[in-house]
């Protein structure tokens, strides 16, 4: 069992930076593969980004690619997202999840463990 919880996100102009950070807890985040999702009002959720247990491989949408970041801190047990030159469509709750299996995965139902959430506005 492990529990995560985002912080970070807020209000920001475009072409603004933000760091997300998922602070992870119960068992070292390690043990899993890690991803950001985000859910636009009316919208189904979507990865954003995926990073393997030990950080070597990582996947990115093809909107953010380029703009943002997915590292993680196993010490710290900490997932982050440093997202750069911000849009108004990147505006969405954002999600933290862990998942158990080896290859990185991208989509919702491979993941096992949520967050909360973290809303970021990108103003125009």
């Amino acid at each position: 069992q492990v529990q995560l919880v985002e912080s970070g996100g807020r209000l920001v102009q475009a072409g603004g930076s933000l760091r997300l950070s998922c602070a992870a807890s119960g068992r070292t985040n390690s043990a899993y593969g890690m991803g950001w999702f985000r859910q636009a009002p009316g919208k189904e959720r979507d990865i954003v980004a995926a990073i393997s247990r030990g950080g070597g491989s990582t996947y990115y949408a093809d909107s953010v690619k380029g703009r943002f970041t997915i590292s993680r801190d196993n010490a710290k047990n900490t997932l982050y997202l440093q997202m750069n030159s911000l849009k108004p469509e990147d505006t969405a709750v954002y999600y933290c999840a862990a998942n158990k299996g080896v290859l990185l995965a991208t989509t919702t139902r491979r993941y096992d463990y949520w967050g909360q959430g973290t809303q970021v506005t990108v103003s125009s």
